[in-house]
């Protein structure tokens, strides 16, 4: 009896010691990833009143899935966008509008996904929102596609105007009709936004800020946009007309691969 309570103590033992080495290697493995710098902030930290729309950890993106490396729907700058973008939300609110933010730092890993489904010409699942009018092999040479992003570098962001007061966009039902990002806005995925003539990520000429097929109110609302944020600094990718980086960049050169979560900030501080 007494040997056998000592086997059944070793087996115990070697057990305890496998499971401590198993929980010691997972919680390895949950702090290997990349932290964020000491001047990335969250952006709800400098200006909660910015709504954020954070579209890559949804299933309603170009992608059609959740996005590698979005963790939670949180919107990370470097601390000199953050609070530029607060000085532009001051002045719109005194307009009547808020600034509204689609994504911001996107690490390296998500850029990677969109190369991955970029390359994956059988999958065609959003092409009737997103790129309607655009062949799946062009998406690299026509530019939508590329293996960097500025957003890794921590100062860029995707955003928009709405008018307040800002009532909810309902959220998107993976497998619903989809229409064209360009098409009128009643008819188009409903956005809260004002009205900017496409859609946020429409791969289509018409998203070139200044294109001359965009008139009216819609011009008016992106030069409205453009205007407020080029005045503190920002610069519009010509190509985008929700695309703006603040300059001078902190991180010019570095393209960032934490994950987008609060813990990347935490171990950060």
């Amino acid at each position: 009896m007494t040997r056998l309570s000592g086997a059944v103590r070793g087996v115990v033992t070697v057990l305890a010691a496998l499971l401590a080495v198993t929980a010691a290697s997972v919680t390895a493995r949950a702090h290997t990833d990349p932290q964020a710098p000491a001047d990335f902030v969250a952006l709800r930290t400098v200006d909660p009143t910015i709504l954020q729309e954070m579209r890559y950890i949804t299933p309603h993106n170009f992608v059609g899935e959740p996005v590698d490396g979005y963790q939670q729907p949180l919107c990370i700058l470097t601390r000199p966008a953050a609070e530029a973008l607060h000085q532009a939300q001051t002045q719109l609110v005194q307009q009547g509008y808020t600034l509204k933010v689609y994504d911001c730092y996107r690490p390296q890993r998500a850029v990677n996904h969109f190369v991955r489904w970029a390359e994956d010409l059988n999958d065609q699942t959003m092409k009737g929102e997103f790129y309607p009018d655009v062949d799946k092999t062009r998406l690299f040479e026509d530019g939508y596609i590329a293996e960097k992003s500025g957003h890794s570098r921590g100062s860029t962001m995707d955003l928009t105007i709405v008018r307040l007061p800002a009532t909810p966009t309902r959220p998107y039902l993976p497998g619903e009709p989809l229409v064209p990002c360009y098409a009128p806005q009643q008819e188009r995925f409903p956005d809260n936004s004002v009205d900017m003539g496409t859609g946020f990520d429409c791969f289509d000429t018409r998203s070139h800020t200044l294109d001359p097929r965009i008139q009216g109110q819609q011009r008016a609302n992106r030069l409205l946009l453009k205007s407020t944020l080029e005045r503190l600094g920002f610069v519009n990718l010509a190509e985008e007309w929700w695309h703006y980086t603040f300059k001078p960049e902190p991180y010019p050169d570095t393209y960032f691969d934490f994950p987008v979560s609060a813990e990347s900030l935490a171990r950060a501080h």
